[in-house]
């Protein structure tokens, strides 16, 4: 987790600075002022850095004595910029050491968000706005298959790369929307992300900036994708941003469905590919994205039901830049490992404090 933010120098404290307001003196006044001085300037540092210490060894940003809004998190809706649902002050969240996280309820609000939001690379957590985008475009119902696809040739030479994360596909072969999204969301498929970005703008510059008004209708302002499946670290979020994507992507019944496939088949080469969500189907997961790169780190967004206060909640998680510079594996565990954590608690601790609230 990023060190406390830091704390500026003191001022308005009363203690004149040298050289003002004391009357000329001899040799001897001045050195006994000048350690009066010093004197006063360590009381008023030591009760600041005692609340930054407070600040980064609790586990929300209300420790140091918030105002009840977060910084730059989601707000009661879960959209950016606005206040912290109240019973957040009575959960103790074990949020990550590094990087950003972001945490929301159905019908509560959003819980907080922690670490710097400045924008990071996202990874493969791009393709939450990918699917979001097509099926804009090309809206499905909930078990329909959708449009007709054909795979082109470009789709089937990248199936097989070496340096990228692909799901194998074959040229001039027919596959229905739902397979492709599931091919791009389950495994990852980057060369299915841009398959269905060619086929729904013609070409992948043009589903850019789909996606980027996509990101602006949705208030997301520090934001940008320059890509559609995140190899490209110049694709960049922050955790509050993600988040409120993922509340728009998850009223999509259809994206719903995909993203809590637990593996799906490529068509015509019986290779199943397993969910790279390794959280899925447990502790009430049901989806959504994972991505990871050394640049970006471990990234994922996900989603879970609980039952709160008598009633069945969505919750929505995003942990972003685990273990950023090191191996996209180390990252990926990072990131489970700091969303395990989160769910964990929230199953535990949510269900009481909305109690008390």
């Amino acid at each position: 987790m990023p060190a406390a933010p830091a704390v500026p120098p003191p001022t308005g404290t009363g203690v004149p600075p040298t050289g003002t307001g004391v009357p000329p003196t001899g040799r001897g006044v001045r050195f006994r002022i000048r350690r009066l001085l010093r004197g006063c300037r360590r009381s008023v540092l030591v009760p600041l850095t005692a609340a930054v210490v407070l600040a980064a060894g609790t586990a929300g940003w209300y420790a140091a004595g918030g105002s009840g809004r977060s910084p730059s998190g989601p707000g009661g809706d879960g959209g950016p910029g606005e206040g912290v649902a109240p019973l957040a002050r009575s959960l103790q969240l074990p949020w990550p050491r590094e990087g950003q996280a972001s945490v929301a309820v159905e019908g509560i609000g959003s819980l907080g968000t922690r670490g710097e939001q400045k924008p990071v690379p996202i990874a493969s957590v791009t393709k939450v706005m990918t699917a979001y985008v097509i099926l804009k475009g090309h809206p499905m119902s909930a078990d329909a298959p959708g449009a007709t696809v054909v795979a082109d040739q470009r789709a089937a030479d990248e199936s097989y790369s070496s340096v990228e994360t692909t799901a194998p596909v074959l040229a001039g072969r027919e596959y229905t929307q739902r397979r492709l999204l599931e091919l791009m969301m389950v495994p990852s498929g980057n060369n299915v992300a841009r398959l269905l970005a060619r086929w729904d703008a013609g070409d992948e510059k043009a589903f850019v900036a789909k996606m980027n008004r996509a990101a602006a209708g949705l208030g997301m302002r520090a934001t940008t994708y320059t890509g559609v499946s995140g190899m490209e670290a110049s694709t960049r979020s922050t955790a509050a941003d993600q988040l409120a994507l993922a509340r728009a992507a998850m009223k999509d019944p259809a994206l719903r469905q995909i993203v809590a496939t637990a593996s799906v088949t490529a068509p015509g080469v019986g290779v199943t590919f397993r969910n790279t969500n390794k959280l899925l189907g447990h502790d009430g997961v049901i989806g959504l994205k994972t991505g990871s790169s050394t640049p970006a780190g471990g990234n994922l967004v996900w989603a879970t039901r609980q039952k709160v206060a008598g009633a069945d909640r969505l919750v929505l998680g995003v942990v972003l830049h685990q273990r950023a510079g090191t191996t996209p594996a180390e990252g990926s565990a990072a990131a489970h490992e700091a969303s395990r954590a989160l769910i964990a608690a929230l199953r535990t601790e949510l269900p009481a404090a909305a109690n008390r609230a």
